[in-house]
């Protein structure tokens, strides 16, 4: 199970979103405690806003190494972070690989249906950096198939989003088959966010499937009521997945 710590998020939205190097280590502390085996987040930059520049990736990967050896921790590389521009996105991931060793991620998720796919993925590669496919539609896994770059994937993220909760197990089903279908390679990792987080973390569960947790992809526990951090949503996805049956209806 992978900690998603903040994404887009900030204390504004949840007072536990963590936002500096310090506040993200103590998180990936915290959910690591209650046992998550990655952690995935989002440095900022100093005004609190998303950022890709190496010098805010470094220090944020740093601190999180420190407080939690040798788990496997990874960033985003959404396009809307540069604002949409392809080119300083790509200016941005190229950097990373001039990072020292202890402050370059481990992986990084690369979204399928985003401009400039293919060449953020070979510039991750070239850096020694694992990528994640974020596959979020059939369209998507389509699209994948057809770029012969998910062999040179680690996982393939199925990301189920702004679906409601009743229709998030079949727009997952439909992804997951379609990826079967087309014989892409790789394994596979199966979450949602907002409504359809905790249906999909049952689904992973029922289907023997890694996922993923975190203030990123919800505020609640299972029963809608709020999350009081990181730690207390992993605690609540293990037992559910463990009992995928127990699941809200």
């Amino acid at each position: 199970m992978k900690a998603c710590l903040n994404g887009s998020r900030g204390r504004a939205d949840h007072p536990a979103v963590p936002v500096t190097p310090a506040e993200l280590a103590a998180a990936a502390a915290g959910s690591v405690a209650a046992g998550a085996e990655a952690v995935h987040l989002h440095p900022r930059d100093h005004s609190g806003a998303e950022s890709l520049a190496a010098a805010h990736i470094g220090p944020a990967v740093r601190a999180v190494r420190e407080r939690c050896p040798g788990i496997p921790v990874g960033v985003s590389t959404g396009l809307w972070i540069t604002g949409g521009d392809p080119g300083a996105r790509q200016a941005a991931v190229d950097s990373w690989a001039r990072l020292p060793p202890a402050e370059r991620p481990d992986f990084a998720s690369v979204n399928v249906s985003e401009p400039g796919f293919a060449a953020v993925v070979e510039s991750l590669l070239a850096a020694g950096i694992a990528v994640e496919a974020g596959v979020w539609s059939v369209a998507d896994a389509e699209a994948l198939a057809a770029s012969g770059l998910a062999g040179h994937c680690a996982r393939l993220l199925v990301e189920i989003i702004n679906a409601p909760a009743t229709d998030a197990e079949n727009a997952a089903t439909a992804v997951l088959t379609r990826l079967d279908d087309l014989r892409v390679p790789g394994p596979r990792l199966l979450h949602g966010e907002g409504p359809a987080t905790w249906p999909l973390v049952a689904l992973a569960g029922r289907l023997g499937l890694p996922t993923r947790i975190g203030l990123e992809d919800t505020l609640t526990d299972p029963a809608g009521r709020p999350a009081a951090d990181n730690a207390a949503l992993i605690h609540a996805a293990r037992a559910l997945w463990s009992q995928p049956d127990q699941a809200p209806r």
